[in-house]
């Protein structure tokens, strides 16, 4: 069969690219055609355009770059028209895929939904547009098939594809030596985003507060595809490297982090590593966000768990001086082995591994013509 995926985000990257391997197990025959990045690319089938060129992120950049937009959506539907696939599987990425599934839904070209867009954090009323518009919803968060049930639509809970994702990773054993880190003093690990409106915002709170814990070293979890630039401020500080790619392999090697909200806490809440948890973005983003969130938290791990497992440090808190009081605090034993034990049930909650496989067994069967 072929398969049309759209990913728009690095995280929707790795999660589509492990989905295609695991199609390619039920369906020999599986051929695909995709926006997404490097890690779809290793699998195989055609690119048409990286995920890069559509990183627009908060209501003013969207603004901003509207009629860019606009052009990609035609882009896409134009290509999907062209290629005439079975199924066109969208990825997260909720503003962009929604309009695409309503544009597939018109066009009676069937479409499956593969890890939700946050309709229950905000704009809740959007679940009955994909109720609408989506053949198939495949959610990841167990409180997803319930909050969909609210809107009579039955969606299918697969597991988080983290889980897979994590199972998969194989450790560089040379990681320090490679990367010249200190063998002798321990990692904290700083995740900036990997977007260029993240990291604007987010480094230098980051890069602020490393002078306070001098017996650390702290190291940068850098995006290989964004420009250099990004990373200049670290030149020269004590005490901080910049390691390319290798976000897992750094979190391996980590004490402690600073993550910026997003997939990354949960990645680093999976691989056990204390995190302090933030996010800024601009003023007129944030006010717009404020009022639309249906949500008491930002970060994954607090959704999933439904308390605050980890500090959020969210617009005005997100200061150095906070930033400092928080990481000491998490520094200490007692609260480093308290997040450790709520980790523990966390990792319960998710489920073991093998979203990635249930996913593509269902699609292939939704997709057998019924008799």
């Amino acid at each position: 069969m072929k398969y049309y995926l759209i990913a728009g985000e690095k995280s929707g990257d790795l999660h589509a690219a492990n989905l295609m391997k695991a199609l390619l197990r039920e369906d020999a025959a599986a051929v695909f055609r995709y926006w997404g990045g490097e890690a779809m690319q290793a699998v195989g089938g055609t690119l048409v355009k990286h995920y890069q060129e559509m990183a627009f992120m908060g209501i003013w950049e969207v603004v901003k770059n509207i009629r860019t937009i606009r052009g990609f959506l035609k882009e896409a539907q134009r290509d999907i028209m062209d290629y005439q696939p079975n199924v066109v599987i969208l990825v997260d990425y909720g503003g962009f895929n929604m309009r695409i599934s309503k544009w597939c839904k018109t066009h009676h070209i069937k479409n499956f939904y593969y890890i939700s867009p946050k309709v229950w954090a905000w704009n809740t009323k959007r679940a009955l547009k994909i109720k609408v518009n989506v053949d198939r919803m495949f959610v990841i968060f167990p409180f997803e098939k319930a909050f969909y049930k609210q809107f009579d639509y039955e969606v299918d809970f697969v597991g988080n594809p983290l889980m897979d994702a994590i199972q998969a990773y194989q450790p560089n054993e040379q990681f320090l030596a490679q990367n010249a880190l200190d063998t002798k003093k321990k990692i904290i690990a700083l995740l900036p985003g990997s977007r260029k409106q993240e990291i604007a915002k987010i480094f230098a709170n980051m890069l602020a507060v490393i002078h306070q814990f001098s017996q650390y070293q702290f190291v940068v979890a850098g995006i290989g595809r964004l420009p250099k630039s990004f990373y200049q401020s670290c030149e020269g500080v004590a005490n901080v490297k910049v390691v390319y790619d290798q976000t897992y392999d750094l979190l391996a090697h980590s004490h402690a982090a600073i993550v910026t909200s997003g997939t990354a806490t949960l990645e680093t809440a999976l691989f056990n590593v204390p995190q302090v948890v933030c996010y800024k973005t601009s003023t007129i983003n944030y006010l717009v966000f404020k009022q639309l969130l249906k949500v008491k938290y930002i970060s994954l791990v607090n959704l999933v768990m439904d308390k605050e497992v980890v500090k959020e440090l969210i617009q005005k808190e997100f200061t150095p001086d906070r930033l400092t009081q928080e990481l000491t605090h998490l520094l200490g034993e007692a609260q480093r082995a308290h997040m450790l034990q709520e980790y523990t049930t966390l990792h319960h909650l998710l489920g073991n591994e093998g979203a990635s496989a249930k996913t593509a067994q269902l699609m292939v069967k939704y997709l057998q013509p019924t008799p």
